[in-house]
């Protein structure tokens, strides 16, 4: 979870959000290295008033800085578009969980074990272990190291089910049903928000996933 003067990107809970993360600092780095050399390049020009007669009546310059920014898109895009097929990979999912946004709190379906259904509206709870804005009256319970399905769709306007940990968001549209592989690797708490403006009350649609193995997964769903 985001917390105050953070920086950086959230603690990586899936193996997609981890090579989101490698990408990131991947692309920074190139990103800086571009950047010092056209800062470099800039004060030489200022400070300095040589000019090079070769450089200035022939194409080589030309050619220089065509080719060098094309290669290194060509090293930003290729690890881009691996990245974009593995985040709609579907690798067989044990378990499928439909998710339906409303106006203005999630519902859930468990319909592979049983008829379980459940609301999960926002915690209004000022209890100091809660998180303002953050929790919910209900988890969504998910077992870890298992690929669970996820189901979206909406029952009214358009909203996003958004886990940044999970590096995973996805929009829910009325009359369609969007769907998302997730792989969670550690235990614990995961928060997201609706990241769709949905309404007066957009900010008020949180997500708590709740790892656990899946011996406990097992008994909370024979609970019912």
């Amino acid at each position: 979870m985001t917390t105050w003067s953070k920086m950086g990107l959230q603690d990586a809970n899936s193996p997609i959000m981890e090579q989101m993360t490698f990408f990131h600092n991947y692309t920074m780095m190139i990103l800086i290295m571009i950047t010092s050399l056209i800062l470099y390049m800039l004060i030489n020009m200022m400070s300095n008033k040589s000019t090079d007669k070769n450089l200035l009546n022939k194409q080589n310059i030309e050619t220089i800085w065509t080719i060098m920014p094309s290669i290194m898109l060509i090293f930003i895009a290729l690890p881009s578009i691996h990245l974009l097929y593995l985040t709609d990979e579907m690798n067989k999912p044990l378990i499928t969980i439909k998710t339906i946004g409303h106006q203005w709190y999630w519902s859930y379906e468990y319909s592979d074990f049983k008829n379980i259904e459940f609301d999960a509206y926002m915690n209004k709870s000022l209890a100091k272990n809660s998180f303002r804005l953050l929790d919910v009256d209900n988890n969504t319970i998910m077992p870890m190291n298992t690929n669970i399905r996820m189901i979206i769709s909406s029952n009214d306007v358009i909203h996003s089910w958004t886990i940044p940990s999970l590096g995973k968001k996805i929009d829910a549209i009325p009359g369609r049903l969007n769907q998302i592989n997730l792989l969670i690797k550690r235990p614990g708490l995961m928060f997201g928000q609706c990241s769709e403006i949905c309404g007066a009350n957009h900010s008020f649609m949180p997500i708590v996933i709740e790892s656990i193995p899946m011996i406990y997964f097992m008994k909370w769903i024979n609970s019912f």
